[in-house]
C-alpha cells in the first residue's frame, strides 16, 4: 500500500517552523512571511511537514492549531465528522480509556487513506481519473462504521464500581476480533476492485 510521507518543505531537513504572535498572527520562517490558517491546510492537504510555537513562550502548539483548522473547515460546511463521531469522541475527554482512542484513530486513519490512495491509484488507471462515486462513499460508511464500532468497544464498563474489584470484560476480545474481520474484509473487497477495474 501507498503511504503518504510529509515533506519537509523549505529545504531543511526537519518541519517548517510556525510562529504565532499575541496578535495571533501566524509567521512562516521559511518563506519569512505572514500566513493563515489556510495556507497551513493547504500545506496539510500537501504533505508539508510543519510545528507551531507560540512566539512568546516557545511552547508547541502544533495541536491546538490544526483543531481550529478543523474547525474553521467545518464551519465553511466541509462536515466532515458525523455529529454521533464527536459525541463519542467528547465523551472519552477524562476517561480512563482515553489513552487508548489517540492510537486507535490514528492506525484506522491509516488503513483508510492507503485504501483511498488505492481506489484513486486504480480509477486513474482505468478511468483517466475519473471515479464512481459510489464506491468511495460506501467505502467510506463502511469505515465510519469501523470507528463508531471501535468507540463502543472503549465505551467504559461498570463506570460506577470500583476498577479494582470489576470482573473483566468478556466481550473485548469478541468485539475485537468482529473489527479485525471487518478490516480484512474491507481489504479484500478493495482487491477484488482493483482487480476488476485492471480487466476493463
Amino acid at each position: 500500500m501507498k503511504a503518504k510521507t510529509q515533506k519537509s518543505g523549505g529545504g531543511g531537513d526537519g518541519p517548517i517552523t510556525i510562529k504565532k504572535y499575541a496578535n495571533r498572527r501566524l509567521y512562516n520562517t521559511a518563506t519569512s512571511s505572514y500566513v493563515t490558517l489556510d495556507h497551513l491546510c493547504q500545506m496539510v492537504q500537501n504533505d508539508v511537514d510543519f510545528v507551531v510555537y507560540d512566539a512568546k513562550t516557545g511552547e508547541d502548539i502544533t495541536r491546538p492549531v490544526l483543531t481550529q483548522i478543523i474547525v474553521e473547515e467545518e464551519a465553511k460546511g466541509q462536515n466532515l465528522l458525523p455529529i454521533n463521531f464527536l459525541r463519542q469522541l467528547i465523551s472519552f475527554y477524562g476517561d480512563s480509556m482515553q489513552w487508548m482512542v489517540p492510537g486507535y484513530l490514528e492506525q484506522m486513519m491509516g488503513v483508510f487513506t492507503n485504501n483511498q490512495d488505492n481506489i484513486r491509484e486504480s480509477m486513474q488507471k482505468t478511468f483517466g481519473g475519473m471515479f464512481p462515486f459510489g464506491g468511495l462513499e460506501e467505502m467510506s460508511k463502511q469505515n465510519l462504521a469501523m470507528f463508531d464500532n471501535a468507540l463502543r468497544m472503549f465505551s467504559p464498563l461498570n463506570a460506577g464500581d470500583n476498577a479494582e474489584k470489576a470482573p473483566a470484560p468478556t466481550g473485548d476480545a469478541e468485539t475485537l476480533e468482529q473489527l479485525k474481520s471487518q478490516v480484512e474484509t474491507l481489504r479484500k473487497q478493495l482487491d477484488a476492485l482493483s482487480e476488476s477495474s485492471g480487466k476493463r
